[in-house]
């Protein structure tokens, strides 16, 4: 079976995979405990990545971009090109690709081993939907928790521009605060949480495809996770790309 052949497989049986997980989501028992359990996971669990992750990246963005800023006499709009780049690119992107390595990863592993252990099995048996149990409150967990994760990563990412210019560059706590308020729109935030409920669906439904999916032992756990967090950085990516352009086009974004 050919590369091509092999992977427009794999995008159908994820593509079933989210779709069965979709029309289970409303049928009894609903398992709401499990889905708690998972937003604690995803949610709280997350938190530091995210923070480190929004407050330096906040902080770069600043370093790298103040003297360029200066050189054009614009120093004092530093606030905006922080809180623009990270409302609508980078904090629903880097958010994204942190929770596929933290959570997609620990989703596909767990659900391997349990592939592998033979409680998948043992479910089925007793009369459990694996699907409606374990697939569809991860679903749910990172569909609610990223567009969360992402809008504190946004805030604590301007706080890290904020802290670095008026600390390193000098800029008036005003003139930053200003222009990055006047930097933001409804639409920027819009499509920062259009952008993290789909990264959230992909990296949930990849994640649980290669664990569901995962053969030959331990081995095939760990090829499974690793599989799991290179493919969900990489359609995250691309997706990104796909839903700005038609961010653009509906709601008349700059391009």
């Amino acid at each position: 079976m050919n590369f091509a052949l092999r992977a427009l497989l794999e995008v159908q049986e994820t593509a079933l995979l989210a779709a069965r997980a979709a029309r289970r989501l409303f049928r009894r028992p609903a398992y709401i405990n499990e889905m708690i359990a998972q937003m604690d996971v995803v949610g709280v669990g997350s938190l530091t990545i995210i923070l480190l992750t929004g407050f330096f990246t906040g902080g770069v963005l600043a370093l790298q971009s103040y003297p360029t800023l200066k050189y054009y006499g614009a120093q004092d709009e530093i606030g905006e090109l922080v809180s623009t780049s990270l409302v609508r690119e980078l904090g629903p992107v880097l958010a994204g690709l942190m929770i596929a390595g933290r959570v997609g990863s620990a989703i596909a592993a767990e659900l391997g081993s349990m592939v592998v252990s033979q409680q998948i099995d043992a479910m089925r048996a007793l009369g459990t939907d694996p699907v409606r149990k374990l697939v569809a409150p991860r679903l749910v967990a990172l569909a609610s928790m990223l567009p969360l994760l992402t809008l504190l990563a946004d805030a604590v990412g301007i706080g890290g521009g904020w802290i670095v210019s008026t600390q390193l560059f000098n800029v008036s706590s005003s003139a930053y605060s200003s222009s990055a308020w006047r930097g933001l729109t409804t639409d920027d935030l819009l499509g920062g949480f259009i952008k993290s409920i789909a990264f959230a669906l992909i990296i949930g439904v990849v994640a649980c495809r290669q664990g569901l999916g995962t053969e030959g032992g331990t081995v095939g756990v760990g090829r499974s996770t690793t599989t799991s967090v290179v493919a969900a950085s990489i359609l995250v990516i691309i997706a990104d790309f796909f839903i700005t352009k038609a961010l653009q086009v509906i709601l008349g974004m700059p391009s």
